[in-house]
């Protein structure tokens, strides 16, 4: 009988099984794309992946918290500047050393707040507050035109919402109204003659009519607008027209947005009502004890004075 190894198997087992495993070594590297996936090498590979991946998203997510505690820590400090900044005035606008300064700019300011009207009829109206400028930075020599228009401030029509008490958009604006600007009466003029004087526009008058034949500015009711003054340097005094729309270095152009209005052709806010009947030195009619009344109030009020004539005395000679 013949005696096997101590390890149990036989040479021809050996040889056996290290031929079996150089077979098994020979296809491991030709496995398919699905078994290559659960093999021990994929799978440690893939999970040194995924840890990579968790740990740049760590780190980023730190950077991010940091870059956010920069940011609020700058501006915090930029806002605590400021603060220590005065506010700039909203009522002057310069343009290449040019200055125009809006007067009356508290008035404007507290009909902006609430949201101004101006009134517009077949006839034409005069605005209030009217547009009131002081200029300077003029060359004192020089010949300047003052002249004002009003642009269409967005392509926007609007109405008045009594539960709201404010403006709401209804729609698309109206097609434009033909262009037309206000040309100061004083025009042209020196730069120290302009400089001298507050600059009125306060005979300024706004339209809805569209045949107007009387210069007034045409302007749709229920849009908002934007008043705009321009001063033109004058150079030849023969020069007889005005095109505002051409690109001139010699004309600069100044807006305020106190001064942007919604046009009317009645009052829609009662404090405007108010506020125009209490700073307007023409409205003395118009005052009261100090409240509004509506329209059958005024009725009821006016017929109240009402007496009626007394009837005719009849002369009857004494009998």
């Amino acid at each position: 009988q013949r005696c096997r190894p101590h390890n149990g198997r036989s040479h021809e087992e050996r040889e056996r099984a290290q031929c079996t495993m150089q077979t098994l070594a020979s296809y491991s590297p030709t496995l398919s794309s699905r078994a290559n996936a659960f093999s021990v090498d994929a799978l440690i590979k893939s999970r040194e992946t995924l840890d990579s991946v968790r740990l740049k998203r760590k780190r980023s997510h730190q950077e991010a918290e940091e870059e956010t505690n920069l940011t609020s820590r700058s501006l915090d400090s930029l806002q605590a500047m400021q603060s220590r900044v005065p506010p700039a005035s909203t009522f002057g606008s310069e343009s290449d050393g040019i200055r125009v300064e809006l007067q009356m700019h508290d008035l404007w300011r507290r009909f902006y707040e609430l949201g101004t009207e101006m009134i517009i009829t077949k006839a034409g109206r005069r605005m209030f507050p009217a547009i009131r400028v002081k200029v300077s930075g003029l060359d004192p020599h020089a010949h300047y035109i003052l002249v004002m228009d009003v642009i269409p401030l967005d392509g926007k029509r609007y109405r008045y919402a009594y539960h709201s008490s404010k403006w709401v958009v209804a729609g698309n604006a109206d097609a434009p109204m033909p262009g037309r600007v206000y040309i100061h009466p004083d025009s042209p003029a020196l730069g120290e003659e302009w400089m001298r004087q507050i600059v009125s526009f306060d005979k300024v008058k706004l339209t809805n009519n569209e045949l107007d034949q009387q210069g007034h500015i045409i302007l749709h009711s229920m849009h908002k607008y934007q008043p705009r003054i321009h001063i033109i340097r004058k150079k030849d005094t023969s020069e007889a027209s005005i095109d505002i729309d051409r690109p001139c270095s010699e004309r600069k152009t100044f807006t305020f947005s106190e001064t942007i209005f919604t046009t009317v052709t009645a009052y829609q806010n009662q404090q405007i009502t108010r506020l125009k009947i209490d700073s307007n030195p023409f409205a003395k009619g118009f005052r009261d004890s100090g409240r509004l009344r509506d329209p059958m109030e005024e009725i009821m009020h006016a017929y109240s004075y009402y007496r009626p004539p007394a009837p005719p005395q009849l002369m009857y000679p004494d009998m």
